[in-house]
């Protein structure tokens, strides 16, 4: 086998690798949200559930029967998402534009890498650690980086950033399950029409749910950067529970808790059919 064969034959090997990974990697991706959205839904009801965000749902994970090792997997497959998120980043496989958008795209997938490495390093925790059965933290790990984030030089503008970020990121979220634009990236011709009907209006009740909770982070973020009070800042846990004490709140996190449950299983279809080509 000359050079140029083997070198072909290692590039190969490598992206179906890091093919395997994604596909992995979304499926954590989708159990980690199917969890929140059924506990939180359990929550809105007062059938036993609590309001979580993906923390509370490793927690929750670690503490049923072998949880430990099912936790370590979904560990080892948000790595693999975030392997996926940084080849994206790097090599924007899926997009052949240039300008101002592949540029904010790539810088996307970048944050999204460390957003879920982050979430990877807190399970890993959980499954190293002694501990065990005590709920996460989130809110408070929340105001005390938010705290350190306004205690930089032009914090509040940072923190600001943050916020509207996250917003940016919900409005783009509801524009795409509006849209339907998921559907670009799935291999539809391996789909019967039910699965096809089926995927299609889950993703997009999904993905407009996510778009919302993400719309609500950044509200709050925006107001802790107005008032430089890091306790106003809020994670997807938070989001619910300022949906809960609406008029109607219960009617409206359940129906949110409903759509981030879509969200996981919309995950799990990308597991499965979504086009991925990392090379």
């Amino acid at each position: 086998m000359d050079t140029q064969t083997r070198f072909n034959s290692n590039k190969r090997e490598t992206a179906e690798w890091i093919e395997r990974l994604a596909r992995f990697g979304y499926a954590a991706k989708g159990v980690v949200y199917s969890i929140v959205g059924v506990l939180a839904f359990q929550a809105a009801f007062n059938w036993g559930g609590k309001v979580e965000g993906s923390k509370g749902a490793f927690q929750t994970i670690a503490n049923q029967p072998f949880g430990k090792t099912l936790l370590f997997l979904v560990a080892v497959g948000l790595l693999g998402y975030v392997v996926w998120r940084f080849v994206q980043a790097a090599r924007d496989p899926e997009h052949n534009d240039d300008g101002f958008g592949a540029i904010a795209r790539r810088l996307s997938y970048a944050v999204s890498g460390l957003i879920y490495g982050s979430l990877a390093f807190a399970a890993f925790r959980i499954v190293f650690s002694g501990g065990g059965s005590s709920s996460s933290s989130g809110g408070s790990s929340t105001s005390q980086q938010t705290a350190s984030l306004l205690s930089q030089p032009f914090g509040q503008w940072l923190v600001g950033l943050v916020g509207v970020a996250s917003a940016g990121y919900g409005f783009y979220c509801i524009y795409r399950g509006i849209k339907t634009k998921f559907r670009k990236k799935l291999k539809l011709s391996e789909m019967s029409s039910a699965e096809e009907n089926w995927a299609t209006r889950i993703g997009r009740f999904g993905l407009i749910s996510k778009g919302i909770v993400s719309l609500i982070i950044g509200y709050f973020f925006v107001q802790a950067a107005r008032t430089a009070n890091p306790d106003q800042a809020k994670t997807t846990e938070g989001a619910l529970e300022a949906l809960q004490q609406q008029p109607f709140g219960a009617f409206l996190m359940g129906i949110v808790a409903l759509g981030l449950l879509a969200y996981g299983i919309h995950m799990i279809v990308q597991a499965r059919y979504r086009r991925i080509s990392p090379q």
